[in-house]
Parts: structure tokens; sequence; C-alpha cells
């Protein structure tokens, strides 16, 4: 698989297993010690080829897609799971230790942004669906995220995300849905 855009990711390991799995090149950011020569590099690859942010699921790794996207407008986002990126012997998160086929799947489920929010979900549909205050939230919207291949985010940036990635009304029912369905099996 040929990715086209240049990967932004946290450091060497990360290049190393991307170029494992994919034909891609990369931008690395030294982790969280991000400076505005690496913003000037990644602004000049966005020009010419594109950008997609593929960082840890994790703070630092959230921190760094935050500092991105908001320096350079018109990326895309590719994001993993928690599981997905866990060591399997260790306590590391990153995407050094997912399977090639996962990165694979998170760089074909690339999302981009837009200038502006569809604001077609409302915090109402959050709590309708259990997303928000009850005793399944967190783990339905850890599901939903995996799903929609969003990211987990917790209750308060769950709507922000929905709405960036123009997640549509339809799609989102149909996803929660399914999850409601899972964990109704999962009982019986």
């Amino acid at each position: 698989m040929k990715v086209k855009e240049i990967i932004v990711v946290e450091g060497k390991d990360d290049t190393a297993k991307i170029k494992q799995a994919v034909d891609a090149d990369t931008i690395e950011t030294n982790g969280s010690a991000i400076n505005a020569d690496i913003i000037k590099q990644i602004k000049h690859a966005n020009e010419i080829r594109g950008v997609i942010i593929f960082t840890d699921p994790d703070y630092p790794g959230e921190r760094i897609r935050h500092i991105v996207s908001n320096s350079v407008p018109g990326c895309k986002h590719a994001f993993l799971s928690k599981a997905e990126a866990k060591a399997k012997h260790d306590k590391g998160i990153g995407i050094e230790h997912a399977s090639l086929a996962t990165i694979r799947q998170a760089l074909a489920s690339v999302y981009e942004l837009s200038s502006g929010y569809n604001n077609e979900l409302t915090k109402e549909d959050l709590l309708a669906c259990g997303l928000l205050g009850g005793p399944k939230a967190k783990d339905r919207r850890q599901k939903l995220g995996l799903e929609l291949r969003i990211g987990y985010t917790n209750g308060k940036q769950l709507l922000k995300r929905l709405n960036m990635f123009h997640i549509t009304k339809a799609t989102f029912k149909q996803t929660i849905e399914r999850i409601v369905q899972e964990e109704k099996n999962e009982q019986q």
C-alpha cells in the first residue's frame, strides 16, 4: 500500500514500523519536543503532498495532534485505539507496538477535518445513547471511538470530535445501535 501523504509521527520507532506496513514518508516530531522548524516542515509537506497526523493514543500523542492540527489546517487524521497500540509484555503504548495490519487499517480509515463543524449531532444525542454520565458511558465512548476510528475521547470532547469529522447522525445511530446490541448479547 502506497500512501501519498506524508505521515506525521512522534519518533523513529514509529517511522520504522510504518515503513514495514506501508510505502510512505514520515516527519518525526521528536515526541512532544515539537518546535517551529518541525511545524514549518509539516506546513510545507501539507502544501505539497498533504499530511496525515498519526500519533500515539495517549496524552502526549493527543497533545502533539492538537498542536499540529491547530498550526497546520487541513491535515488528515489516523487513529489507533490503546488496545491496538499496546505492547505485549510491557506498559508501553505506541504505534511501534501495533500490528502491521492494524496500521494499514488505520491509514485506510483516515479522516479529514474541514474548516467547520457539521453540528448534526447534539449533546442530547449523546445523553440519549448513554455516552455521557452513566455507568456504561466510558465503555460506550471507547467502543464508539474504536468503531468509528476517531480515537477515544472524554465526554466533553466526544461531541466536538464527532462533528469535526462530519460523522453523520445516521452513521452515529447505526454504530451506537451495534454497540448496544453487542452489550445485550454479552449479558445473555
